[in-house]
């Protein structure tokens, strides 16, 4: 689905409880009561959709970009968060500027109250997760291990909610807005059952088998993984990544994100990764023969997605991954189209697949760049950062408005390439990029756009709650 297509749902998830509740007449509410029931409606939808948008779905999000995915699912929870400590806030207000002291007796009384026990449970694990999703990098814990009690929190989160709505909330105690919570219980419990029974199923009736492991450069290497004698191989398009789970831990809370470094042309798919963490720390060490499970294919970086006469492909450091995959589809096309290529590393020893970029140029009209910010003796390449000087002489003579830049890489580079490109002339729609940290705090112009745009949502999340409160006042 298009991103203003799943805007579009979601807006709709959330304000379907809300016209549900305008349908019922209940006992009179101030508007900032009102508020606060529309608040608890609305949000408590979309923590229900917070499951879903992260959740793999290829017919929900199967042709975005991790790092879009990952952004929007972040975003919302910051704004569910706020609305949710403002939803008993609302009700008590006209007690509170009647009456400071009773208003705030009211107010602490739905935080102590058996009662109100589940929704308070629902926030404070709501809080934590969002919270520690934030200062993730900073926490003394494992990646698996977050992973595995986010999954817990997330699930505390909407089964408290759930009950607490079902319990003490005046509109969803009545039909319809009743029937549609059980409802969203029972889908969510499909839901979990799909992410963590299904696929598990599939990663074990479906494996893979690693068939080779091979060096590419200092801590990075390739794996060569193959569909095992019950599994059919994978249709995807260059570009695109998998998740990727090992051996006997071929679980969905143990799997990892990598792009594809492989052309569709060639049976299995290939796969670099760079020793980066506990678990990439592993991949050169992996026996051929060890199973492998395999969940995708995901994302929208494909050279098909993204048409253009010139093409620019851009990698820093991992990010070689997926654009090997995409100058591999290339060569396997003989593509007729210019392609230019920019290679940066830190050290000369990082750099990876360099014999096949060079033999590359036999099939392609291609012409590269590879940097080293550290030079070295006998390092015939740039010394230092891809600047624009430099981008202006590898693009030279190709047309910015007809080219379609690709990159990867760590999200500082990412940031001021994308920049680079869009002064350069390059279209904002033509530049693409997926990046590791995602979560890093440098944006671009095109990720202040886009945070725009997801805020563009969340005011428009504010504004149904508003109208709910106005047609029931």
């Amino acid at each position: 689905m298009s991103g203003r297509a799943l805007a579009a749902l979601y807006l709709i998830a959330l304000f379907l409880p809300l016209a549900l509740a305008a349908l019922r007449q209940v006992a009179p509410l101030d508007s900032w009561e009102l508020a606060g029931a529309g608040a608890g409606l609305a949000l408590l939808a979309a923590i229900a959709v917070q499951f879903v948008t992260s959740g793999r779905f290829g017919a929900v999000t199967g042709r975005l970009g991790i790092d879009k995915i990952m952004a929007f699912h972040k975003i919302a929870a910051w704004w569910v968060l706020l609305g949710l400590v403002l939803h008993p806030v609302f009700y008590v207000l006209p007690t509170l500027l009647d009456d400071p002291e009773l208003g705030m007796r009211r107010l602490i009384a739905y935080h102590v109250l058996p009662k109100y026990r589940s929704g308070v449970i629902a926030l404070a694990a709501l809080a934590i997760l969002v919270i520690g999703s934030a200062v993730r990098e900073r926490l003394p814990f494992p990646y698996e291990a977050w992973r595995a009690s986010h999954l817990v929190l997330a699930v505390t989160v909407a089964g408290a909610g759930l009950h607490h709505g079902l319990t003490v909330g005046r509109f969803s105690a009545l039909d319809p807005v009743n029937s549609l919570w059980w409802g969203v219980a029972a889908a969510l419990a499909g839901v979990i059952g799909i992410l963590y029974g299904w696929r598990w199923l599939g990663l074990h009736l479906k494996p893979w088998r690693l068939h080779s492991v091979t060096r590419l450069a200092d801590r990075t290497w390739e794996l060569d993984i193959q569909p095992g004698p019950k599994t059919a191989d994978l249709a995807y398009e260059a570009g695109q990544f998998v998740w990727m789970t090992v051996g006997s831990r071929r679980f969905p809370l143990f799997d990892h994100p990598f792009s594809i470094a492989d052309s569709p042309a060639r049976p299995g798919i290939s796969l670099i990764i760079k020793e980066a963490g506990d678990f990439t720390a592993t991949v050169g060490t992996l026996a051929p023969g060890t199973p492998i499970g395999i969940d995708g294919p995901y994302g929208e970086f494909s050279l098909d997605t993204h048409p253009g006469k010139a093409v620019l492909l851009v990698a820093g450091g991992a990010g070689i991954g997926p654009i090997m995959g995409l100058l591999r589809e290339l060569v396997a096309r003989k593509d007729p189209r210019p392609v230019r290529l920019a290679y940066a590393v830190g050290q000369p020893s990082n750099l990876a697949c360099v014999a096949e970029i060079e033999a590359a140029r036999a099939v392609l009209d291609l012409e590269t760049m590879l940097f080293s910010e550290a030079g070295a003796e006998g390092f015939s390449g740039e010394t230092g950062r891809f600047d624009p000087p430099r981008l202006e002489r590898l693009l030279q003579g190709l047309d910015p408005k007809e080219t379609v830049a690709m990159m990867c890489g760590p999200g500082p580079m990412v940031v001021a390439v994308s920049d680079m490109l869009l002064d350069h002339g390059l279209p904002m729609e033509r530049i693409v990029y997926e990046r590791f940290d995602y979560a890093a705090g440098s944006a671009s112009r095109q990720d202040r756009r886009r945070l725009a745009q997801f805020l563009a949502v969340g005011a428009a999340v504010a504004a149904g709650i508003a109208g709910f409160v106005v047609a029931l006042a």
